[in-house]
């Protein structure tokens, strides 16, 4: 595989890194890829695909905490293989700087582009391993001030009873040492989960699916190995329509019942036939441990229904009602709700409960609509659907669970968390009307 640039994007376009490795892209490619990306109307799709040809020049692109990943080729490459670069890039450089975010690629600008030397040759993948480049990568980072990290990711604030997860620790670079240069001996484990779920008009749930990870950032020195414990009452595979890889069941046919599942290479499976564990040497930075798809029938994290009614010749009104179904002493924050209104709507006023959103509580929108000509027809097929994003903080729906992690190598230095991080966030949540 062989690509000719390499160069990373703000939201506004500036050039923040770039690297040409074969001068045989015209210059102002950064410009042509803005540009298209902007301004897309193409296919009659509003957002870029992550891969476009401009005047012969390929495009491959990944947004990463708002930031542009992109990539340039005039000859034919695998379009898998270049996106998984670039995500691989992303998280190399996250790995050494601790945080994503313009304000610390410019302040590490020698040190990104020292890493983009070593990953990338003439065009030509060296290695995207962390913890092969340590060998290779001499620059220390500038760690940008906790107070600086702005917007905070509402992901990194955990609380559990009167303790507090300190959010900012998995924000640090692998090779940061506490002041004194002490060595810090944590582990830090989160189970991140992405659903989509389908309503229909009537509330009813046509489809639903989650996507998740266990996801994996260790700091300990002389990579002991590390024994993760997973629910014991966990099956891989489901019945009847088909077989799984890793085609794992117990006997009891019930529990968290996944669909399909992918390890990280450093995952030995042992033991995870007989009681559930994985047994691996963690490598530097931060790695999916497991990765996961569940179909299965769940109860959704928030229950939504929707409705249109017409108030005259010029008005309608929409009412959207949100009920939180996970338990009372969890909050969800960062909620967006979005709706499509038809394209002769002039004018809308909202009326909006501005309480948090806790488990069992019941959330109503209204929204009143005035319109510049006279509707003919049916309202909702026109507007909608309604389409919801959220972060869910200790709470993931499949019940899948971390029992125990446990370091082999034991030192009284070793400080990992009691606890696991668990996060659910919409990937797509839609309602129709």
């Amino acid at each position: 595989m062989m690509i000719s640039q390499f160069f990373v994007l703000s939201q506004r376009g500036d050039n923040i890194v770039f690297r040409d490795y074969r001068a045989e892209v015209p210059k102002g490619s950064t410009e042509t890829f803005f540009r298209k990306v902007k301004f897309w109307k193409e296919d009659g799709n509003a957002e870029a695909p992550p891969i476009f040809n401009v005047d012969g020049v390929n495009y491959f692109h990944v947004k990463v905490v708002g930031l542009y990943f992109v990539a340039t080729t005039k000859v034919n490459v695998s379009p898998s293989l270049v996106l998984e670069l670039l995500q691989r890039i992303a998280r190399v450089i996250k790995d050494y700087l601790g945080v994503l975010n313009e304000d610390s690629f410019r302040k590490n600008f020698v040190l990104v582009y020292e890493l983009l030397d070593e990953v990338i040759d003439f065009g030509y993948v060296q290695t995207t391993s962390t913890e092969v480049l340590k060998a290779y990568v001499f620059n220390e980072p500038i760690l940008i001030a906790p107070a600086r990290l702005q917007p905070i990711d509402p992901a990194a604030i955990f609380t559990q009873g009167a303790k507090r997860m300190p959010g900012a620790a998995v924000t640090k670079p692998v090779l940061a040492n506490d002041p004194g240069g002490r060595r810090r001996e944590e582990i830090f484990v989160d189970i991140i989960e992405k659903i989509s779920v389908t309503f229909s008009s009537s509330g009813y749930i046509l489809t639903s699916e989650i996507d998740g990870t266990i996801q994996m950032k260790s700091y300990l020195s002389g990579n002991p190995e590390i024994r993760l414990a997973l629910n014991e009452d966990l099956n891989i595979g489901r019945g009847g329509g088909g077989v799984s890889v890793y085609d794992y069941r117990s006997s009891s046919g019930s529990g968290v019942i996944l669909d399909d599942c992918n390890f990280h290479e450093s995952v030995r499976l042992n033991s995870f036939d007989s009681d559930r564990t994985l047994s691996l040497v963690p490598p530097d930075g931060e790695f999916p441990v497991m990765n996961y798809r569940m179909t299965q029938e769940f109860r959704p994290p928030f229950h939504v229904n929707t409705l249109i009614e017409e108030a005259g010749r010029l008005k309608a009104e929409v009412i959207i009602k949100i009920r939180a179904e996970f338990p009372s002493d969890i909050i969800a924050n960062t909620i967006a709700v979005q709706m499509p209104l038809p394209n002769y709507t002039c004018r809308a006023s909202f009326e909006l409960e501005h309480d948090a959103i806790v488990g069992g509580a019941e959330h109503t929108l209204r929204a009143k609509l005035t319109f510049s000509q006279e509707f003919h027809g049916n309202i909702t097929k026109e507007a909608g659907p309604v389409s919801m994003t959220f972060t869910i903080p200790m709470y993931n729906v499949s019940k899948l669970q971390v029992k125990y992690l446990q370091i082999a190598k034991k030192s009284s230095s070793y400080n990992p968390y009691r606890w696991v991080r668990y996060v659910t966030q919409a990937n797509s949540y839609v309602a129709r009307i």
